[in-house]
């Protein structure tokens, strides 16, 4: 597991792992790696730079840390819907990090059910991996990332 979560000094649940979900999703690995090996469309998928997306090699560099990961963490401040999908259930959160400033992020969980607990005055704790995409480079000139949730974690009870 990448979030330390005993370090916060409050309970937290872990609602979504990655790897969890790919074990219930093995089409969605083979199309990534199929786009990622498809030299036909060259600026679209991943560019397979720390292995193919969901394999060993994959998880092993993430691991070591030889793919840039991305932490976030915050007190929610707002969930809402943003997905045009005919549902009530909220889809993104605003996180108000240590440093007061505002992220927005979508809600990510293993069990539908754990979307409940996303509410104002939790605190969460996400982190991404940064897989280079094929197409470079990025509106900025820097590299171009896919940010892909590999683990999510919310409080039991509002944080304070």
């Amino acid at each position: 597991m990448l979030l330390d979560l005993d370090r916060l000094g409050f309970p937290m649940k872990r609602v979504f792992s990655l790897s969890s979900e790919l074990e219930s999703d093995p089409e969605r690995v083979a199309l990534t790696q199929t786009l990622t090996k498809d030299e036909s469309r060259p600026f679209m998928g991943l560019k397979g730079t720390h292995g193919l997306f969901g394999s060993p090699e994959w998880w092993s560099n993430i691991e070591l840390r030889n793919m840039p990961l991305l932490f976030v963490s915050g007190q929610i401040s707002r969930a809402y819907v943003v997905s045009q999908d005919s549902c009530d259930a909220n889809d993104t959160i605003d996180l108000i990090a240590h440093d007061g400033s505002i992220r927005s992020v979508g809600i990510y969980t293993n069990d539908e059910r754990d979307v409940a607990l996303f509410r104002e005055g939790f605190w969460v704790e996400m982190v991404y991996a940064l897989d280079e995409l094929k197409s470079q480079p990025a509106r900025d000139g820097g590299v171009a990332y896919s940010r892909v949730a590999l683990e999510v974690a919310i409080s039991l009870h509002p944080s304070k």
